[in-house]
């Protein structure tokens, strides 16, 4: 089994690498920025000093941080990972970043004998704890099948989408999606709610229909259940429309439904809640509705 690097230990990271390690991989992260968790140390977990050293003590390093710079600064920066490569190694970005700059970094991986996946994930930390994770991958069909029983170990649903960038505009064209059916699940709740209806049970009748989605299961109950606390945070899905508007942008392909996605979650980012969970944009609709579903809808009070 290939010894494994893993940079970024958030929460995403952290349970992805956990289950590396059950799995029996040798698994080394970088103490650059903080002490890898505990949790994962007692499981076998080892941590070098820098991004370059992860780089040279394994055969396959794996990145999950939150934006683009950040895999940039990871891979090309000071005692960057790029520093610490050697000929045959293998790159797998797992973060959710710029399908444009993921060709240039792939090329430059390329140019020191490496190969590089673009593998963003769906599924959030639910998915990231169960193993259920999709993953989405761009790179060269030698690479992926090298890849792939390491995916395994962390989801469910694995595609090779097309070559590097692909598997980026891939996960862009997920959270479109995921965006506008969160949208549409918090209309359609406000609106039953207001109207007297009990959200929780039109949800859990909803679910028996055609509206029937995981997103009603898991982020309708989050609505009712006023549980906000991140899975995935409204920031991160705030960077990712601005992804897909910008390459709307380049392509000249009108995205009106994502634009107005985007504007209700910097409602509630601009309202206090950018690290809530994004099922949370439900706020954004309330607060135009003056009322709050829940287990005791109400009207909300002026601050």
């Amino acid at each position: 089994m290939e010894t494994i690097g893993f940079i970024g230990l958030g929460i995403m990271g952290a349970p992805m690498a956990g289950h590396l390690l059950a799995a029996g991989y040798s698994v080394i992260a970088s103490d650059h920025r903080s002490k890898p968790p505990a949790d994962l140390v007692a499981k076998g977990l080892k941590s070098v000093a820098g991004h370059a050293a992860v780089a040279r003590a394994a055969e396959i390093i794996m990145l999950m941080v939150p934006d683009t710079p950040q895999v940039a600064d990871v891979l090309f920066g000071d005692n960057g990972v790029a520093s610490g490569l050697a000929k045959g190694k293998l790159v797998i970005d797992m973060s959710s970043i710029s399908p444009i700059e993921t060709k240039d970094f792939a090329k430059r991986i390329n140019d020191l004998g490496c190969d590089y996946l673009d593998a963003p994930v769906s599924g959030g930390e639910v998915g990231a704890r169960a193993a259920s994770l999709t993953i989405m991958v761009g790179g060269e069909e030698p690479a992926f099948e090298r890849a792939k029983p390491v995916f395994e170990k962390m989801g469910k649903n694995i595609t090779l989408v097309g070559p590097n960038g692909v598997g980026q505009t891939t996960k862009v064209a997920n959270q479109i999606v995921v965006a506008l059916t969160i949208e549409a699940v918090a209309e359609a709740l406000v609106f039953a709610s207001k109207a007297g209806a009990d959200p929780a049970k039109v949800r859990q009748a909803l679910m028996g229909g055609l509206a029937a989605s995981r997103i009603l299961e898991v982020h309708g109950e989050r609505m009712v259940k006023r549980t906000f606390a991140p899975g995935f945070r409204i920031e991160l899905h705030q960077k990712d429309l601005n992804l897909a508007l910008e390459g709307a942008k380049a392509l000249g392909v009108s995205l009106p439904n994502t634009s107005t996605a985007q504007q209700l979650f910097n409602s509630c980012a601009a309202n206090g809640g950018a690290k809530e969970d994004h099922s949370a944009l439900v706020r954004a609709l309330e607060r135009m509705a003056n009322f709050e579903i829940g287990k005791e809808a109400r009207e909300i009070k002026p601050a």
